[in-house]
């Protein structure tokens, strides 16, 4: 399709603005543009053809089943996009008078109160953007708690190999080496790889649980304790929390900090860039060097991003977590490994799992073995499955399994949508023996075949020049 620039049309207009009513000013010349800028010219119904057609060519939850592992692409319920729109939300400002925004203070404070406890954390901030965001922030905290007792040398961050990719990113960003540690046979921490990397100079863990591959750590006391015991913190990935929401908590598995993707746990939009939010919770003795977000009339100790962060995105959680209530968190988490192991189970028999076991809210198949005996690749299945109208799972990740697909149906999907799911994997697993060159050459009916990635990524194309 084309750009909006491309539709543009001199003299096109969507503007009906009412008469001046206040006295008119004239920007002195030195604040003026020397041209104007070059912005669109469209009628009302050519931009809503346009925004039309772009709905069209993209797929989100509310078009379809959406299985992408570890994102928790899940459905928003809509009351809580109408209470971010309240207008006392909405049209307040993060500076105004504290009486003006007492309202938005106790939202804050009561999101807080809610999620330290569903966390078991002793304080939070809201300042963080996204989760990548928050991993920063959580890890800056353990830098500066070993900075306020003198012991700088611990410049070492442990990273187990089925970490999210920020881990390590993250790690470096904040001046740490990533020390990289295996995962054992069954999927989990290789307990003595761990111990042969804790040491005086390492800072401290980063760790999701459940993991990556869908598992939940059952030496996750042990794995927290040997950090401890050598001067470390450990630092919680929240991306997979969905899972565990109210059946257990980061903090009685022996976390000092944790972040949160209310963007993706706490039913928020995810995707589309934004907007996220990361919060960051910690135990009591890292509440020191905590970004103060609670409050909306002034800076923190720290800052991270201004005032509050993402503060329509707290709304939004906290009506969630509000409507669901003490019963209903945990029934989401539980009904996410329902959907999660039911799914799995159903796919049994074409393509298998990589750790035939039960999982949490996600699983991964390998098709290592699918693509020796019929060339058609993890890639090739994706591609496949969009012209059955369903969004791929997540490809070739973790890198520690071959062929990769990592499903998470999440808890908002029907037993019909997933038996629908499984006789789908089902009928490409029976192509892929008899009619491979099709799979190979999907999607069909997609707007976008098969793009160039390696072209893409070496030369994008960011920006739309106007033709002189």
């Amino acid at each position: 399709m084309k750009l909006i620039f491309e539709k543009s049309m001199p003299g096109h207009r969507s503007d009906l603005l009412p008469a001046l009513d206040v006295p008119a000013f004239d920007l002195p010349a030195s604040m003026k543009r020397a041209e104007k800028p070059a912005l669109p010219e469209l009628s009302e119904t050519e931009v809503s053809r346009h925004y039309t057609e772009l709905v069209k060519q993209v797929h989100g939850v509310n078009c379809g089943f959406y299985p992408l592992g570890s994102c928790t692409m899940k459905y928003n319920p809509r009351i809580d996009e109408e209470t971010a729109a309240l207008e006392g939300f909405t049209h307040v400002h993060p500076l105004a008078d504290a009486r003006d925004t007492a309202g938005c203070r106790k939202v804050l404070e009561t999101a807080k109160e809610l999620l330290c406890e569903i966390t078991g954390m002793d304080d939070m901030t809201f300042e963080p953007a996204a989760g990548a965001h928050g991993e920063f922030t959580g890890v800056l905290l353990i830098k500066q708690y070993h900075k306020s007792r003198g012991d700088e040398a611990r410049r070492k961050i442990i990273v187990p190999d089925s970490a999210h990719g920020t881990n390590p990113a993250t790690a470096a960003m904040c001046g740490f080496d990533v020390v990289n540690i295996a995962s054992g046979p069954d999927g989990l921490v290789d307990l003595d790889a761990l111990k042969a990397a804790l040491g005086p100079d390492v800072a401290g863990l980063m760790l999701t649980n459940p993991n990556t591959v869908g598992l939940f750590d059952s030496n996750i006391l042990e794995i927290t304790r040997l950090v401890h015991e050598a001067g470390g913190l450990c630092y919680y990935d929240g991306a997979n929390l969905n899972a565990v929401m109210g059946v257990v908590r980061p903090g009685d598995m022996g976390f000092d900090c944790v972040h949160l993707n209310l963007h993706k746990t706490f039913a928020t939009p995810h995707g589309g860039g934004g907007p996220g939010a990361g919060a960051v919770g910690c135990k009591a003795f890292l509440a020191d060097f905590l970004p103060c977000s609670v409050t909306m009339d002034g800076p923190g100790r720290l800052q991270v991003r201004s005032f509050a962060g993402n503060f329509l995105v707290v709304v939004k959680a906290l009506t969630y977590i509000l409507t669901l209530g003490r019963e209903g968190i945990p029934e989401a988490a539980e009904n996410a490994v329902l959907n999660a192991n039911y799914l799995m189970e159903k796919i049994k028999g074409t393509f298998e799992p990589a750790f035939d076991r039960i999982c949490m809210h996600e699983f991964v198949l390998t098709l290592d073995k699918y693509k020796k005996e019929t060339g058609v690749s993890a890639l090739d299945v994706a591609k496949s499955l969009i012209d059955y109208g369903m969004h791929p799972p997540t490809m070739y990740f973790p890198l520690i399994v071959h062929e990769a697909l990592m499903l998470e149906p999440t808890e908002t999907e029907s037993k019909a949508t997933l038996d629908e799911a499984a006789e789908i994997f089902r009928k490409l697993y029976k192509q892929g023996f008899e009619d491979p060159e099709t799979m190979k050459t999907a999607p069909h009916h997609a707007a976008i075949g098969r793009p160039d990635e390696v072209r893409a990524a070496r030369n994008p194309v960011l920006r739309w020049k106007k033709e002189e």
